[in-house]
């Protein structure tokens, strides 16, 4: 059945599900603060980087069945897909949340079903939307329907992942449950399981805290295999064959809007039980230092002075624009820390966000003592060391995510590092 549906925030989830929503049967208003960003949407401009997102915006404005605005209007259902990001202190800022809700409680009718797509901590629904929704003067559960369906997709693949994931769909009772289940049937091929709202909070907040704790584990292994001299790679590769095992890969460190943010609610939450989370977000938030202080090493035994650094890659994760929480702005930091000149390139970042950051990625090069590649782009995975070694001082490369092809480069004069991997 045709619903119309508002959503609150066109970032890189919000905006991909409103225009899914739009193109599978349902009239879709969207809202967004950022006057720019609704601008350009409305024109079929993108804000965001996002596979297959410019065709999907096309055909949902073109059929007039999706359209933006800053603020909200009348609809059957209201979802949010706002940021919850942390503060400085490491608690969580759910102001975007608070506010979002706040917004829509005037266009409020009964049987209006409203979703928070947002990743939360616990009790999120129950603690900072309910106060603001039952201003409207509506009884919650019975006039009014309120679910959690926390988005599950990874940039890069939203769309595919939108509809093939299963889906996890909390309600404040059976109703809410039902009616979010049958909305999200429109288009998603997974199977939905249902579960109270505080229950679906909890269940991304551990799916993206597995991960952060995996990745700690494996970077504790690529410090201790750069000691005695082992490739983490390889080693984590055969491991891995072990039908019960599944390391993930280390890094420089975590980022992005989810694995570096949602174990601190669990750690706010309960900061006594969540010893084992703590550790591990501070094992990954040092990755950064880490990572500066081998490039300074390195380049320190080689006796290069005053070397230049070319920082490949400032997006949190290859092939995507999304900087949100990304390691690699913390490794520049720490690259300066040192006293070490640097230049920082990302084909996918196409406005400056750093003093030191260059749209070019000749600039980068000219004159660097080394690379350092920090996202693994496709671009970078394509290099060719033999068309850009004439443009650098020296010739290092150190790799980070384990993407380059290391005996093309050793063949054209690069010493090659691993992160990982103390054998050069």
């Amino acid at each position: 059945m045709k619903k119309s549906i508002t959503v609150v925030g066109l970032g890189y989830i919000g905006l991909p599900t409103a225009v899914m929503f739009a193109n599978h049967g349902h009239q879709v208003h969207g809202v967004d603060i950022n006057e720019k960003a609704v601008d350009m949407i409305n024109h079929k401009k993108l804000h965001i980087e996002e596979k297959g997102l410019q065709e999907m915006l096309n055909t949902a404005v073109d059929a007039k069945s999706f359209t933006a605005a800053t603020s909200p209007k009348k609809a059957d259902v209201f979802i949010i897909a706002v940021p919850s990001p942390i503060k400085v202190d490491k608690t969580a800022d759910l102001e975007y949340v608070r506010s979002a809700t706040a917004s829509i409680v005037p266009y409020l009718e009964k049987g209006n079903l409203v979703i928070l797509e947002s990743t939360v901590p616990p009790r999120t629904v129950e603690d900072v939307m309910m106060p603001e929704l039952v201003k409207s003067g509506l009884k919650i559960g019975e006039e009014l329907f309120v679910s959690h369906s926390p988005e599950r997709v990874i940039p890069g693949r939203v769309f595919e992942e939108l509809i093939s994931n299963d889906r996890i769909i909390g309600g404040i009772n059976p109703e809410s449950a039902t009616m979010t289940t049958e909305l999200y049937k429109s288009f998603v091929q997974g199977t939905m399981h249902e579960t109270d709202a505080t229950t679906a909070e909890l269940v991304k907040v551990m799916e993206n805290t597995y991960r952060d704790v995996n990745i700690a584990f494996a970077n504790e292994l690529a410090k201790i295999a750069q000691r005695i001299g082992v490739n983490v790679w390889e080693a984590i590769k055969l491991a891995n064959f072990h039908p019960r095992v599944n390391i993930h890969q280390p890094g420089p460190g975590v980022g992005g809007h989810c694995i570096a943010v949602d174990p601190w609610f669990l750690v706010e939450l309960d900061p006594e039980q969540a010893q084992m989370i703590h550790l591990a977000r501070k094992t990954n938030d040092g990755m950064p230092s880490y990572t500066a202080q081998l490039t300074a090493e390195i380049l320190n035994a080689k006796g290069i002075k005053d070397p230049k650094v070319a920082v490949f890659g400032l997006a949190f994760k290859g092939n995507i624009d999304d900087m949100r929480e990304s390691p690699s702005v913390d490794v520049v930091n720490q690259l300066l820390i040192r006293q070490l000149n640097i230049k920082a390139y990302d084909p996918h970042i196409k406005e400056s966000k750093l003093p030191d950051q260059t749209q070019s990625q000749e600039d980068a090069l000219k004159d660097a003592s080394a690379i350092l590649i920090l996202t693994a782009h496709d671009e970078f995975m394509t290099l060719n060391p033999e068309l850009i070694k004439d443009q650098m001082t020296n010739h290092i490369i150190i790799d980070t995510k384990n993407i380059i092809d290391r005996e093309k480069w050793e063949a054209a004069g690069f010493d090659v590092y691993l992160l990982g991997d103390s054998k050069n």
